[in-house]
């Protein structure tokens, strides 16, 4: 008897230990909900490479959880902030403080993007930011509860110019979107122009959204570079190139996509953007997952669709955020983002890729050149892989960012 009264008082102990830890997990979601916001432009220059498509990766994301996190029910919101850093304000504020929204996606303008975590900071709440590309994120503005997936400036310039240069093209001019982001690429770019023997003849800044760029293109076209850098995005980068075409530019000076994302090939076609360079983290055609991302992601979307970096970023985004909540127990920002640097990103297309400790997911990323159309052999086929990049080679070191959250002793 006394064998049976000791077994059966370690099971209740056991049972009541687990409902009692069970009980402390549910207890730390806030309001017994996970609630995730898509927040970026749905109907502007950069509705393409974010837009709905992201709203949709990030649904398919929590359909890999079946919807629920820590036994709770994920709701998924998403807004446009028309890419009007007041406007991104006015909404982060209402869905912390009124919709009780957890976490914060996407970002896309940098404008918008640092506006968002200045207030998700203050709130504790997370930002994690894809379409966003100003390295401020990780440096002097980053946040404990914010990470940074894709790619920012410094990635960008860093793989393309140095392919470029290394083709000889030493001379550039540069066409700059008058915006955070444009600033920021530019400056990147200046860099690693300078820091590899080539110079910068001369540069021009142009407002977002801009549907005439042949003032701009003139002085381009004047200062006889070589290259012609595009520090632009979205439709801003699409015009550009195309306009250029209608000069005969392309003919004599070689137009660098500092920015590209694959929509914008589709939309220029193969023709106009044939050889051009370009660094991405992602590229749908790369293996059987990202394939296979891309075919769910073409069905929820009801038609011929392929991913942006920025939309599968999203989607790598959520899942690891719903992975860092199971893990910490919590919705609570600072425990989830602590878990979301231990934890390894690993989704259809990142594989043990590791969040740094400013927030930097160090993605590998891809130097690819687009196809001509006789290489092209079925739809959205439009990219060759020149090089593999690691993650930790190809974004900033960490020591150079000054993001105060890193311990520099």
């Amino acid at each position: 008897m006394s064998k049976r009264f000791v077994v059966v008082t370690a099971l209740l102990v056991a049972l009541f230990g687990y409902a009692n830890s069970a009980g402390v997990a549910e207890a730390q979601l806030s309001d017994g909900i996970v609630k995730i916001g898509v927040l970026n432009d749905q109907n502007g220059p950069f509705a393409d490479i974010g837009g709905k498509g992201a709203v949709v990766m990030a649904r398919l994301a929590i359909e890999d959880f079946q919807g629920r996190v820590l036994g709770k029910p994920v709701e998924l919101i998403f807004a446009d902030h028309q890419n009007k850093a007041d406007i991104a304000s006015a909404i982060t504020r209402r869905w912390i403080d009124v919709e009780q929204v957890d976490a914060i996606f996407d970002g896309a303008s940098s404008s918008a993007a640092l506006a968002i975590n200045q207030i998700a900071r203050n709130a504790n709440r997370m930002f994690i930011s894809s379409g966003a590309a100003t390295t401020e994120l990780t440096g002097s503005s980053c946040s404990p509860t914010t990470i940074q997936f894709t790619y920012d400036t410094y990635m960008l310039a860093n793989g393309t110019v140095k392919a470029i240069l290394k083709q000889g093209y030493d001379t550039w001019f540069l066409l700059t979107a008058d915006y955070a982001f444009g600033h920021g690429l530019e400056k990147d770019v200046t860099r690693f122009v300078q820091a590899n023997g080539g110079k910068i003849l001369g540069s021009v800044r142009h407002p977002l959204n801009t549907p005439d760029f042949s003032s701009f293109l003139l002085q381009a076209q004047a200062s006889s570079a070589k290259v012609v850098g595009l520090a632009n995005a979205g439709t801003d980068a699409s015009n550009a190139v195309k306009q250029a075409a209608e000069f005969g530019m392309t003919s004599k000076q070689k137009l660098a996509g500092l920015l590209v994302e694959i929509t914008d090939i589709h939309a220029l076609g193969l023709k106009s953007a044939q050889g051009m360079l370009a660094t991405t983290s992602f590229y749908w055609d790369l293996n059987d997952y990202t394939r296979a991302l891309t075919k769910r992601f073409a069905a929820a979307m009801g038609g011929n669709y392929v991913p942006t970096a920025v939309q599968a970023g999203v989607y790598a985004g959520v899942r690891h955020y719903l992975r860092a909540i199971e893990a910490a127990g919590s919705d609570d920002a600072l425990k989830v983002a602590q878990e979301m640097k231990k934890l390894p990103v690993d989704d259809a297309y990142n594989k043990n890729v590791r969040v740094r400790e400013d927030g930097r997911v160090l993605h590998d990323v891809y130097l690819v050149q687009v196809k001509s159309p006789s290489e092209s052999r079925y739809p959205f086929d439009y990219y060759n892989i020149v090089q593999k990049l690691p993650g930790a080679e190809v974004f900033r070191p960490l020591a150079e960012g000054g993001c105060p959250l890193v311990n520099r002793q």
